[in-house]
């Protein structure tokens, strides 16, 4: 959806950014500005302030800036249009939505109605499993015997489901009230209309959407029972295609360790949180989606996928793989895991310690290795029909990957895997004849793009530059990393608000070729901007998003000389203006060689 930018305005206008990182983190008052520990990276003495002036908050420590919606971009690992919605929901705001019959805007009312009481009840139950816990001695000897403490079980809700076929009769007032089955707490029988507990002698697991809210639960079951694990059925709340176990209570972690490591049950997360690994999530009794993969790079830029050794384990890989390469770009990181086969992560900690399972970790195999890997399963390189095997079987994972460096050098590996020039291969799979060794075309990425026939005139910024590639070129807003979008939504008008907006359509839509952005743009009040400065591009001469990274390290290193211009100012006066500005002289200061 396109949100009016006048809307998004006016709700800035009303949010109060201290209000709302005040929310997540504890501010004190130092001046003119809120002073904090900053909740996107570990530290001891606060570097991260929020100033009410400019509704803006900055850490001097990673660069994380921007404000009220991106902080919860940030924070929540919400999209644009989630974090608008959300921050106009806490302040009695409805969000234009012009584009729909009011029919449809009726329904979708409706629809989060519904959502919010089916919340509403789960979290009802999640209480109740949780006080059973308490009076249920083998409940509490199964989690003590898997080591998990209790500050561990009241961070992640443990709770347990008593054995009886009705015990949630004894919470919700009304046991035939239909919002006990469509949340997935009750089943019914079609023959007969009888209800009884889904979950029933198992302790409970509940599961959370990133805004903490209980959408659903995973069970296990004490004993011998069948099946070992049981997990809520789909629902208007829960898809497990789409959420992952634990990663609300992992955020902080994630910022702090600074990657995820994706795990396949709900014990080993709640293990590893006991162990020293608080920064885990699991899949839930399902393969690793794109959706998963997407929702993780939202929170950090390096997935590790965690894997049985096992044949089992490298199947869930493979699909694991599948899921993670469309979203490999340049400035990401994917690895994987393979444990011995008898080893969990649990009991690979317990055996081994948190120091060599933290070694594993960093030895783990890179996607590109693993893609080979993979795709040479099977495959004979002594002999030309392996060789052409192997380059059948990588084509179709190398063509899911996005445009950029780690895309160019693994075709190079593969052609000297199957003894092709990169020219050869390429060819081969794109259906086109050969070139010579040595023939370099000039590169038209984006044929059917409509080429202005102006020559292109110079921008006036770099901000301008910058959005001539974005527009481009679809695929390079994906190559950035999350604090290259702040930066360039932090921007000042009208180039800020233009990113902003691009940011949106990515998320609502993915990568869009001109054509389609140039439709969505129609009736925005900055679309003639956005017309003119796409209309700079010299017809035939390709945006590279290479010089897009440049641009933005130049838009860096700027600012920074205009901090350290700004400090200098007040240096001598201001003790937290001098230390900063000491800090900001000793990171300019050339490094001895190592």
């Amino acid at each position: 959806m396109a949100i009016p930018q006048s809307f998004i305005q006016e709700l800035l206008a009303r949010a109060d950014v201290v209000d709302i990182v005040g929310r997540y983190v504890q501010l004190k008052k130092g001046g003119a500005n809120y002073l904090g520990l900053c909740p996107f990276h570990g530290e001891k003495s606060p570097s991260f302030t929020v100033t009410p002036a400019k509704q803006f908050y900055h850490c001097f420590g990673c660069g994380k800036n921007g404000n009220a919606i991106g902080f919860l971009m940030d924070y929540a690992g919400m999209n644009f249009v989630e974090a608008v919605k959300d921050l106009a929901g806490q302040y009695g705001m409805q969000v234009p939505d012009d584009d729909r019959s009011p029919a449809d805007r009726a329904r979708a009312a409706e629809e989060r109605q519904k959502q919010a009481t089916l919340t509403d009840v789960l979290e009802k139950a999640g209480a109740a499993y949780r006080k059973h816990l308490r009076s249920s001695p083998k409940a509490i000897e199964y989690f003590k015997g898997r080591g998990v403490s209790g500050e561990v079980a009241k961070r992640f809700g443990l709770g347990y489901a008593p054995e009886g076929w009705r015990t949630l009769a004894s919470v919700f007032p009304s046991y035939d009230d239909p919002l006990l089955a469509e949340s997935g707490l009750v089943i019914v029988n079609e023959e007969d209309d009888k209800r009884y507990d889904r979950f029933r002698d198992r302790v409970m697991f509940p599961i959370r959407n990133v805004k903490g809210e209980c959408i659903g639960f995973g069970g296990r079951v004490l004993g011998e029972g069948t099946p070992k694990y049981l997990n809520s059925p789909e629902t208007p709340v829960f898809s497990k295609g789409r959420e992952l176990y634990g990663l609300f209570e992992a955020r902080d972690a994630l910022r702090e360790h600074g990657y995820v490591l994706v795990t396949e049950g709900y014990m080993d997360v709640v293990a590893l949180a006991q162990l020293g690994f608080p920064n885990a999530v699991a899949t839930l009794g399902t393969a690793c989606t794109a959706e998963h993969v997407q929702k993780l790079f939202r929170f950090t830029d390096s997935v590790v996928f965690s894997f049985d050794g096992d044949a089992a384990g490298r199947r869930a890989a493979r699909k694991a793989l599948d899921g993670a390469l469309p979203y490999a770009t340049d400035v990401r990181t994917v690895k994987f895991l393979f444990l011995p086969p008898e080893h969990d992560p649990d009991s690979f900690i317990r055996e081994f310690g948190q120091e060599a399972f933290a070694r594993y970790i960093g030895d783990a195999t890179p996607l590109s290795r693993f893609l080979i890997e993979a795709a040479r399963e099977g495959c004979d390189l002594a002999t030309a029909e392996g060789r052409a095997h192997l380059a059948a079987n990588a084509k179709p994972l190398w063509m899911q990957m996005p445009e950029g460096a780690l895309k160019r050098q693994l075709l190079a590996e593969i052609g000297e895997l199957v003894q092709l020039g990169t020219h050869e291969l390429a060819s081969l799979w794109e259906g086109k004849p050969a070139k010579p060794r040595g023939y370099a075309p000039r590169r038209e990425p984006y044929p059917d793009r409509p080429r202005p026939t102006r020559t292109r005139v110079l921008p006036a910024s770099r901000a301008g530059r910058a959005l001539q590639i974005v527009l481009a070129v679809p695929e390079a807003w994906e190559r950035l990393s999350q604090d290259d979008h702040h930066l360039l939504c932090a921007l000042p008008a009208p180039h800020g608000p233009l990113f902003t907006w691009l940011d949106s359509q990515h998320h609502d839509h993915g990568p869009q070729p001109w054509h389609a952005l140039r439709e969505a743009l129609r009736g925005h009040e900055l679309e003639d901007v956005a017309v003119a400065e796409f209309a700079k591009l010299q017809p035939g001469v390709d945006s590279d998003p290479a010089e897009l990274a440049n641009i933005l390290a130049m838009e860096r290193k700027a600012r920074q000389a205009e901090e350290m211009s700004r400090l200098s100012a007040t240096a001598a006066t201001d003790p937290e203006a001098y230390e900063r500005l000491r800090v900001l002289v000793e990171a300019q200061k050339p490094r001895p060689p190592t």
